[in-house]
């Protein structure tokens, strides 16, 4: 038996694949939508990919089982759960899927979501009664469970599904001590709230270090499991919904997305409502850009702040480093995003010298902020990371706007006086600051290098406050 872990770290998400050198065949478990790399990796092997497993309806991305079905002719398989517009195999509780010396026996294990399942993996070789491992999708994290509050926008409670997920973690628990434990997601997943930045674990560690699986009651269980979850960007109901779809692959995106076009189109587009996302890092971005684009670089959270400021049933411009166009429209593809209409062809190189249609942003050193804020050229500093992160140490005298509040929130910020956005390293001020000047404002600077520069120069924290205060504008 060979088991890989392939982990797509923007997304912070764990696929497998499960192959049997016997037979020859192989199965993958909540794949990616861009699959080249198990296509790749069974071909060289001489593997045929016959199965693939969704563990659950995935929220924070487009999971690439139609792409495999479509490619390599794999039949789907799902909880006994599950409705979706395909056909798959319905697995329930204890059905098996042999190969050679792999046998795939699933559990499941709802709470995350009503379909969810895991999978005890066995190498029949070593042992037909010990399972070699569990992957259990985002039921069990290393260092945490799957949150059970992203689907009460489609009818299920958060209350109904952590009840059934103290059932499922305890059934985990009952597992060999030795056993593999497999997630679909580690750090940086807004799929739970304090997953570690380890990969694969085993059942006895779990027990001893992961705070959910401690003995308490149900009801005990319920309130810490749903206690203090980060906000969902609103893509994920938008993708939770496009996995039960039967919709197009990835290559048939890519082919109809992939169109390049001059600076008078996207201008066109752009003015007919279609939104410019430019990729490029921030101090490019900032140096010069078309007028009203939105910089959501390729280094960092791409696809997940896109999700969450974008719109997913407006167009979408593409402006890149001359080459980079296909990764960026391939990424948005990932969260399903597949309303790109094409991309500026060339770069902003294409642009030459049309100064009208170009926007720079201004930005400063901290210790240059220090200065003026002491003499009072800036009139306030607008920290857009999270409330916690606020809290946990800020700039004295700085307000919060979390970035995903920051549309909605927009009125609130001062329109004439002069103001700093910021953010923990500069990725995400940046973003703010693109989409501030959409809104109308022209009086915006990004703080270079963010609070950790701040804190590195060791100018003046605030004290820590509550939440409420640090909203407060006025």
């Amino acid at each position: 038996m060979h088991l890989k872990q392939y982990y797509l770290g923007c997304l912070a998400h764990a696929s497998y694949m499960i192959a049997d050198e016997r037979t020859g065949l192989a199965a993958v478990v909540d794949p990616q939508r861009d699959i080249d790399q198990y296509i790749a990796d069974a071909e060289a092997n001489g593997w045929k990919i016959q199965y693939v497993f969704l563990t659950h309806f995935h929220a924070d991305f487009l999971a690439g089982h139609i792409e495999l079905r479509e490619k390599t002719g794999a039949h789907i398989y799902l909880g006994a759960r599950a409705e979706a517009e395909y056909d798959f195999n319905a697995v329930k509780d204890g059905d098996v899927v042999e190969f050679g010396d792999v046998r795939m026996t699933v559990l499941e294990t709802p709470g995350h979501t009503p379909e969810g399942i895991s999978i005890l993996v066995y190498d029949l070789k070593a042992s037909d009664t010990q399972p070699h491992s569990v992957l259990t999708g985002d039921t069990l994290f290393i260092g945490d469970v799957g949150r059970p509050d992203l689907l009460a926008s489609i009818g299920v409670t958060a209350d109904e599904l952590a009840d059934m997920l103290y059932d499922s973690v305890n059934r985990l628990k009952d597992l060999p001590d030795t056993t593999l434990v497999y997630p679909a997601h580690g750090a940086g997943s807004m799929c739970g709230k304090s997953l570690s930045t380890e990969t694969v674990s085993t059942i006895g560690e779990q027990k001893k270090f992961n705070y959910a699986l401690q003995p308490m009651s149900r009801s005990e269980f319920m309130t810490i499991v749903t206690a203090d979850q980060p906000e969902a960007p609103d893509y994920f109901v938008h993708d939770a919904i496009l996995n039960r779809k039967d919709r197009s692959s990835l290559d048939e995106t890519l082919q109809k997305s992939l169109k390049p076009l001059s600076v008078d189109d996207v201008l066109r587009l752009q003015n007919s409502g279609a939104q410019v996302v430019d990729v490029r890092d921030a101090a490019d971005y900032e140096g010069a850009h078309l007028r009203n684009a939105t910089n959501i670089a390729l280094d960092g959270k791409y696809a997940t702040w896109c999700g969450t400021v974008l719109s997913h049933d407006r167009p979408i411009v593409v402006v890149a480093e001359s080459g980079g166009e296909e990764e960026a429209i391939m990424r948005l593809g990932r969260i399903g995003f597949d309303n790109v209409a094409g991309y500026l062809d060339g770069g902003m190189g294409s642009v030459g010298n049309r100064l009208d249609i170009l926007g720079r942003t201004e930005r400063i050193t901290a210790a240059t902020l220090a200065e003026q804020l002491q003499s009072g050229v800036v009139g306030m500093v607008v920290d857009v990371r999270t409330e916690k992160e606020w809290e946990a140490g800020h700039v004295d005298g700085s307000v919060n706007v979390p970035l995903n509040h920051l549309q909605e929130r927009v009125a609130e910020l001062p329109e004439q006086t002069p103001f700093v956005v910021h953010c923990e390293g500069g990725y995400r001020s940046a973003i703010a600051a693109s989409l501030l000047e959409q809104a109308g404002y022209d009086n915006v600077v990004d703080l270079v290098g963010g609070f950790k520069a701040w804190q590195a120069y060791h100018l003046p924290e605030g004290e820590t406050a509550t939440a409420e205060c640090a909203v407060q504008l006025a």
